[in-house]
């Protein structure tokens, strides 16, 4: 399948969407309908590619849709209009989970689609009302973990089975928000994120949960970050990009973290930019690093990473 990145402009919102295949050739479907949005969630189920929410001048509960052959359709919106939400696939469902819905308000919903893009019962909810959180998949499980919340951060973990039944995991190591998430063999990896200031800011901390949902916290990256992103691919988990520092005040950064299936660290070559809100996907044997904010601009550059 080819995979789909929609990106935050230099200025305003966008609609557009651009798809790169397997050779990295790259195409531009139709755009996203309705108001041009960003920081919406994205999630995979079954034969499309899922877009959902996002913020303009309000919040938005649109889904759009896209199958292998870049054909966009609508599916049913959200039950509530939000941006900053989570998501993540697991069996025959892609979730899309919280998010910010107004200046004031917080959201703990968890919308489904199955591979028909019906949308589903509503499982059980969150069991707290995080945005700028990370979500992601391993084993029979879609996690989600930390947030902001609407006073301080968030240290929890929920999880859903395949049978979109929620538990509630061992929690973070550190409470913290704008965390990255990737999978990487048995073990679904959370790593960096912002702290409070009194803590230092952004930290270099990953907490690992397998299969099981056991947390260990066996690695750390290199270097502090958050608004970084994270992707898989072959043996190798990357995260790449984000803020090192107090929240905003310092420069982004290039620094790439490499994590093997044993978790062992290696540093592969920088980006070719030092930039943070970065976005991450992975297609056929690579990782694209797309977009993000540089120190006064907004980038278009994408990096691509594979395993020789």
């Amino acid at each position: 399948m080819q995979y789909l990145l929609a990106e935050r402009p230099k200025t305003g919102y966008s609609l557009n969407v651009d798809a790169y295949n397997t050779s990295l050739t790259k195409s531009t479907p139709n755009s996203l309908t309705g108001d041009a949005r960003s920081d919406l969630g994205s999630a995979t189920v079954g034969n499309y590619a899922l877009f959902a929410g996002g913020f303009t001048t309000d919040y938005k509960n649109t889904v759009n849709a896209y199958n292998t052959s870049l054909t966009r359709s609508t599916a049913t919106t959200l039950t509530e209009n939000k941006a900053y939400l989570a998501s993540a696939s697991i069996g025959n469902y892609a979730l899309f989970a919280g998010g910010k819905k107004s200046s004031n308000g917080y959201s703990n919903v968890v919308n489904t689609y199955n591979a028909t893009l019906t949308r589903g019962t509503t499982p059980d909810t969150l069991s707290y009302k995080p945005y700028q959180f990370s979500g992601g998949s391993v084993g029979d499980y879609a996690v989600f973990a930390g947030g902001r919340l609407s006073s301080g951060y968030s240290n929890i973990v929920n999880a859903y089975n395949s049978s979109l039944v929620r538990s509630t995991p061992t929690t973070l190591s550190k409470s913290r928000y704008d965390l990255a998430s990737a999978k990487n063999g048995n073990y679904l990896m959370f790593a960096g994120g912002y702290t409070d200031s009194s803590s230092g800011g952004t930290v270099n901390t990953i907490d690992v949960y397998n299969s099981s949902l056991v947390r260990t916290t066996p690695v750390t990256l290199s270097n502090t970050a958050a608004t970084l992103d994270g992707a898989s691919v072959g043996n190798y988990a990357l995260f790449g990009g984000g803020y090192s520092g107090q929240y905003i005040t310092s420069d982004p950064i290039s620094t790439v973290n490499a994590f093997n299936d044993s978790l062992a660290r290696s540093n592969p070559s920088s980006l070719s930019s030092a930039k943070s809100y970065i976005s991450s996907i992975s297609v056929g044997k690579y990782i694209l690093f797309a977009g993000g904010k540089l120190s006064s601009d907004a980038s278009n550059t994408i990096d691509a990473y594979y395993e020789d």
